[in-house]
């Protein structure tokens, strides 16, 4: 199993300023460490070197990016279908989890160092991909029935009104419902 980097070993509060440093993106990796160093001598020993901190921070601006991508889609989406959770809506979340969940697997297989924490983990993952497609489908199903029985309430409304204004007698109502309402 490979050995977590250092970045990952900082004590919260320094990974935590770090993380704020890279996504105001205006140091240079030098002057990042020199603030770290600054801010917490007492961590000095578990300061990443700089070569590791540049692969932490080419990995930190790709997920950003990715991030970002997300965001200006779901930002166009919520535009194009507006903010109610549909059909569509649904159908396109359990999209992106899949993607989310691929993406994962393909990038844990680049590495090259797989160990069974990392198959536990994809293994959670598709199961959650698959929990969220079931997800949508009830939720779409559901959106269907009480669509339906909406409709089916309207019709029976109307006809209600139409045996009240005299219009059909009850024998004709009756005729009606069973033939168009199923009811």
């Amino acid at each position: 199993m490979a050995r977590k980097s250092k970045v990952s070993r900082l004590p919260a509060e320094v990974k935590s300023h770090l993380q704020r440093l890279l996504r105001e993106d205006s140091m240079t990796l030098d002057e990042i460490l020199d603030d770290l160093r600054a801010r917490f001598p007492a961590a000095e020993e578990v300061m990443p070197s700089r070569t590791g901190l540049g692969r932490y921070r080419k990995t930190y601006e790709e997920v950003l990016a990715s991030h970002k991508n997300i965001a200006i889609a779901s930002e166009a989406l919520v535009a194009e279908l507006g903010e109610s959770f549909d059909d569509k809506s649904g159908a396109l979340l359990s999209q992106a989890v899949t993607t989310l969940a691929i993406n994962a697997v393909d990038n844990a297989l680049d590495e090259g160092n797989v160990d069974i924490k990392d198959v536990l983990n994809i293994a959670r993952a598709a199961k959650s991909v698959q929990e969220t497609r079931s997800l949508s489908l009830r939720e779409r199903q559901a959106i269907a029935k009480e669509a339906r029985e909406r409709l089916l309430r309207e019709q029976s409304e109307a006809l209600d009104e139409e045996v009240k204004a005299g219009g059909l007698d009850e024998a004709q109502a009756q005729f009606w419902r069973k033939k168009f309402l199923g009811v």
